[in-house]
């Protein structure tokens, strides 16, 4: 028999968030423990319109609800920097992050490393929990030691706070370990309005589209000698990360180091 988890989530009333409560009350080997927001402080869960029938109970004070609320478990599913905030004091109060939100820089999570190595307990941040993209992620690593001129293009709802998106950056980064660095298009080329190429690494770009009607969407296009490669994943609804989510909270548990990217413990 699985042992029953018990979690905590931050953003409860979030796109992400609504997905992830609905999806921890209907599993049997995870159990909602409680709900971080910024409204309603002392009400269950369940007593607010689009939740779950939950007794879960709601705080506004992270630190109030990491203190008396017994969990083993914190999954973050808010803004980059009350992420941030919420991923030092889930370790300080002895449970394991699961962090959905992106911003981080590469001082923060060096930082974070050093905190979850020395408590030996796992931290999960994980820029896309959809199996569909982390696939992609991999797959462009894979062809960029093929085709070095890539660019990325990442398309997502026009809430969305960051850009590039925090996909886009892993994307990059996974690519950037298997591309011969190199500039990309004319050794000439001028941008007649600034931006128009989009942000730069090593060469290859980055392009943000934010529209409504978007939930996540990403394309990597490679170009080569009379070829180009597309790989693309589409994210319909936010229910498409909910088994990452799931598998996530499941295995975080049983990590004692910090681990940026879902891709990092798929088998």
């Amino acid at each position: 028999m699985t042992e029953l988890i018990r979690v905590i989530v931050a953003g409860p009333r979030g796109n992400m968030g609504k997905e992830a409560v609905h999806m921890i009350e209907a599993a049997e080997h995870l159990h909602l423990a409680a709900v971080v927001d910024h409204k309603y402080e002392g009400s269950l869960l369940s007593e607010i319109e689009g939740m779950p029938k939950s007794g879960a109970r709601v705080y506004t004070d992270v630190d109030q609800c990491l203190g008396e609320v017994e969990a083993e478990v914190f999954v973050d599913l808010t803004t980059p920097e009350i992420g941030k905030v919420h991923t030092e004091k889930a370790l300080d109060y002895g449970l394991a992050p699961v962090v959905g939100t992106t911003g981080f820089t590469d001082e923060d999570l060096d930082r974070l490393r050093q905190k979850a190595k020395e408590q030996q307990r796992g931290v999960l941040i994980v820029p896309n929990f959809a199996i569909g993209a982390v696939l992609m992620m991999k797959m462009s690593q894979m062809a960029a030691a093929y085709f070095p001129d890539v660019e990325i293009t990442e398309l997502h709802h026009d809430r969305k706070l960051d850009a590039p998106s925090g996909t886009a950056v892993k994307t990059a980064k996974l690519i950037q370990e298997n591309r011969t660095k190199k500039a990309q298009g004319h050794p000439e080329e001028k941008e007649t309005m600034p931006g128009a190429r989009g942000a730069e690494l090593d060469g290859m770009r980055i392009h943000s589209t934010r529209l409504p009607g978007l939930v996540a969407h990403q394309q990597v296009m490679f170009g080569g000698e009379g070829q180009t490669l597309t790989i693309r994943h589409d994210s319909i609804n936010r229910a498409s990360f909910m088994p990452g989510v799931k598998f996530a909270i499941e295995r975080v548990v049983t990590m004692k180091e910090l681990v940026y990217g879902l891709e990092n413990i798929l088998e």
